[in-house]
């Protein structure tokens, strides 16, 4: 670790979007730390391609944190009963998990300013993805507000919190080309939400169905493994178009 970089909390899912943020932040020349949530999810492989994702890339710390949204409920991702969507829905999809950035980003803060660093990454994207209104810029932007009236670091030495949302105006396939641009592994990463315990994807939710499109348009070969060796978005096994 170079004492000299900038340092950054990036939140890291284990995901597509969230590998390529990381990649995106390191290319800036930061210092990353990583940090994950296990928040009761039902697709709880993603937690540990978070973890190979942290080795592989290098990041100066990964802190995993256990968050209890799943005893509140409300959302498909937190419930192994409730059916997931397949493919996307009008509206705001039952995958939605109630305040789930709010969350995220108050604890990437408080880390923030233990650290130290004064730079939030998150991989929300207001083009391709599923509607959840905590992806949307006027969010992010409401965030940061209250994130440099709400610290004593941004109140007593005027330091400002900047919440960074690289990909937030990419389509699915651009953020694939910057992250392929970048050398990101995306066989490491699981977007799916009803992976199975070794990152297998089901190949059948509105996850599955961005990752697949987005390696389509982009030009790339999907790395995903499937459960049935075949996504029902893609034509051929293994994702290949």
């Amino acid at each position: 670790m170079n004492e000299r970089q900038p340092r950054a909390v990036v939140l890291l899912s284990g995901g597509l979007d969230s590998a390529t943020t990381l990649a995106v932040a390191q290319a800036e020349g930061f210092c990353c730390f990583a940090l994950s949530f296990d928040y009761g999810q039902r697709h709880t492989a993603e937690l540990s391609a978070g973890t190979a994702l942290t080795k592989a890339m290098g990041v100066a710390g990964h802190q995993v944190l256990r968050i209890g949204l799943d005893d509140l409920g409300g959302s498909a991702l937190t419930n192994a009963s409730c059916p997931l969507p397949e493919a996307p829905t009008k509206g705001i999809p039952a995958t939605y998990v109630p305040a789930r950035n709010t969350i995220f980003l108050a604890y990437a803060l408080a880390y923030a300013e233990v650290l130290q660093a004064h730079d939030i990454f998150i991989g929300v994207n207001a083009i391709d993805y599923s509607g959840y209104p905590d992806c949307r810029p006027e969010f992010i932007a409401a965030f940061e507000h209250m994130a440099n009236l709400a610290t004593k670091s941004a109140t007593d030495s005027g330091s400002r919190y900047r919440i960074n949302t690289p990909l937030i105006r990419l389509t699915k396939a651009e953020i694939i080309q910057c992250g392929a641009r970048l050398g990101v592994d995306y066989s490491v990463t699981v977007s799916c939400y009803d992976a199975d315990h070794i990152g297998r994807a089901c190949g059948r939710c509105d996850a599955c169905y961005y990752r697949a499109k987005g390696f389509q348009k982009a030009g790339i070969i999907d790395p995903t493994r499937y459960q049935s060796g075949i996504s029902i978005f893609n034509a051929a096994p293994g994702g290949k178009t």
